[in-house]
């Protein structure tokens, strides 16, 4: 049996692309099936889906221009 290769690319003022993972284990242990060959990890926080991102990063942004 051949080993999956898991890659992980960080996307700067985004989430984690993480490909080929079949699970994302979170640090208080809870576990999210990655049903999908790409997942995207929230890492502001804001996310209605945790611990997927949902694009709520963007809204900051444009928040932040319009200062």
């Amino acid at each position: 049996m051949s080993a999956r290769r898991v890659t992980v690319q960080d996307c700067p003022g985004g989430p984690l692309l993480i490909r080929g993972a079949d699970e994302v284990v979170a640090a208080d242990g809870t576990v999210a099936e990655a049903t999908r060959p790409v997942v995207a990890v929230c890492r502001c926080g804001r996310s209605a889906r945790l611990p997927w991102c949902d694009a709520s990063h963007r809204a900051k942004r444009r928040s932040n221009r319009d200062d």
